[in-house]
């Protein structure tokens, strides 16, 4: 039990890490390649590896979508096509800043979800969650602002963009909480027909885009020149992080793994300081009140879980000692 948790927590800690490194190295390879076909490329090579790990593991019948064709596709088009695409689209408008801007939306997904939840599903969250929200939110309004609200506003081409990242956001939050629905399927399984249909949709936007004369097709030089930014995109934020959370989540409880999310603006930190990136007190600032609020929070819900628990051992004692 004790080696699986350690188990789980490699896992989350691998794919965070991923996560936060992808976007300066993607910054770096968009100097050769749009971000469509960088962000097509890669999830069609995951796919493919997806699909060969599942047929050896699994078989063939692990490809029947059970009457749930429908909502993998729209699940797998949240996480393959609006958050692929769209993440790094609205990074590489920004250019350089579109970096930290990126990682820092990708560290509100918890923040996100809870949002979501209260606005779908009526289901209000703790006043302490409700301050904790506000809280990250200030910490990347910092960030993407870089304290200058005003200009920020005023530069209009900067709003489209991180409306794009907070769309990619809001997918990824939505493929996320679909996951629940196939809980009787593996993680294998349920993360490789997604990742296929929604890869699928992803090369029709692609080549609608270069049909109609709005994208390019790269050059093999262009290509040979990204291969080396591919690769570490293919294998650790791509196939390793995807199953890797999946399944450190699935070991450690959706809760504990979130926990993991405050490595993805860090290593972007770290990364983006060895690239030569001139971060501000503001990327510094913003990051630390991100993780402050999404530390609290979890220390917070985990306290009102326990004291929920030993209010129900409580009261069931009472009600056994009653009929006594």
């Amino acid at each position: 039990m004790k080696n699986s948790i350690w188990l789980g927590a490699f896992l989350c800690f691998i794919a965070a890490v991923s996560w936060g490194a992808m976007f300066p190295i993607a910054n770096s390879a968009f100097n050769y390649i749009d971000p469509f076909y960088f962000a097509l490329i890669r999830y069609g090579s995951v796919t493919l590896i997806l699909v060969a790990i599942l047929l050896w593991k699994e078989g063939k019948q692990a490809f029947r979508f059970e009457g749930k064709g429908l909502k993998l596709w729209f699940y797998g088009t949240m996480a393959f096509t609006v958050y692929n695409i769209f993440i790094f689209w609205g990074q590489n408008l920004l250019g350089d800043p579109g970096v930290m801007v990126a990682s820092i939306m990708e560290s509100l997904m918890p923040m996100i979800s809870i949002v979501i939840v209260w606005l779908l599903f009526r289901n209000r969250p703790h006043f302490f969650t409700l301050l904790c929200v506000l809280v990250s939110f200030i910490g990347a309004m910092l960030v993407i602002t870089k304290g200058d609200l005003t200009g920020f506003l005023g530069a209009t081409n900067n709003i489209a963009p991180t409306l794009l990242i907070l769309l990619a956001v809001i997918g990824w939050v939505i493929y996320t909480m679909g996951g629940s629905e196939f809980s009787d399927w593996s993680a294998l399984r349920y993360s490789t027909i997604s990742c296929l249909l929604g890869t699928i949709t992803a090369g029709v936007f692609v080549g609608s885009g270069t049909l109609f004369g709005y994208l390019t097709v790269p050059s093999l030089e262009d290509v040979k020149a990204v291969t080396p930014h591919l690769i570490f995109m293919i294998l650790f934020p791509g196939v390793i992080a995807l199953l890797g959370w999946n399944i450190g989540v699935s070991i450690l409880t959706p809760l504990n793994g979130l926990m993991f999310i405050n490595f993805v603006p860090i290593t972007t930190l770290v990364v983006s300081a060895f690239q030569g990136a001139q971060l501000t007190a503001f990327d510094i600032l913003g990051t630390i009140l991100i993780i402050i609020s999404l530390v609290s929070n979890n220390i917070y819900i985990r306290r009102s879980q326990k004291r929920e628990i030993e209010q129900l051992h409580q009261t069931t004692f009472r009600e056994s000692m009653s009929n006594l």
